[in-house]
């Protein structure tokens, strides 16, 4: 038997290689640096007009299914609550409350992947007791997922405290 070792170094294209994120990633990650720095710069009046008209751009530039899915979510969204903030998070519809972001739709065309993504970030509360879902893939709408999205949708931009005024089950996170 032969005593030769294998190297564990990686190649020098490997090394070289720009290839860690797909063209969608790298572009996703350029448009969230162009989205902050504009925002940053304005009112929060400015902001919410400012989001609204660039959230309305990113779901026209999306295909008819998306597109459809998108418009409506953003009308769910803000139905269920209007005191949520539209604008572009990686250039995909979000929404935030107080500058946090609270939830995000994700077009199954933005990654190439066979469903669009309905998610929430960590500023959402929608804790139920040690575990609880962050992200919903959706292949499409029926007035069921409709109904629960908004429901969703209105526990995540709730504080804690307004919460439990309301009856819902949150924990405070105080030992968090």
């Amino acid at each position: 038997m032969s005593d030769t070792k294998t190297s564990t170094k990686r190649s020098s294209s490997a090394k070289t290689s720009r290839n860690v994120f797909s063209e969608e990633e790298r572009a996703a990650m350029q448009e969230t640096i162009r989205e902050r720095k504009k925002a940053a710069k304005l009112s929060p009046d400015e902001e919410r007009a400012a989001g609204e008209g660039e959230v309305q751009v990113k779901i026209a530039e999306m295909p008819d299914d998306d597109r459809a899915m998108a418009a409506r979510i953003h009308e769910l969204v803000l139905a269920s609550t209007p005191d949520l903030v539209p604008r572009t998070f990686y250039g995909m519809p979000a929404y935030t409350k107080d500058g946090k972001m609270i939830c995000f739709f994700q077009a199954k065309s933005k990654f190439k992947v066979r469903y669009a993504t309905f998610g929430f970030q960590p500023d959402a509360w929608l804790d139920e007791e040690e575990m609880w879902p962050i992200a919903f893939a959706l292949t499409s709408l029926t007035a069921a997922g409709e109904k629960r999205i908004a429901a969703l949708v209105k526990k995540a931009a709730l504080r804690p405290r307004e919460s439990a005024s309301e009856g819902n089950n949150v924990d405070a996170r105080s030992d968090r």
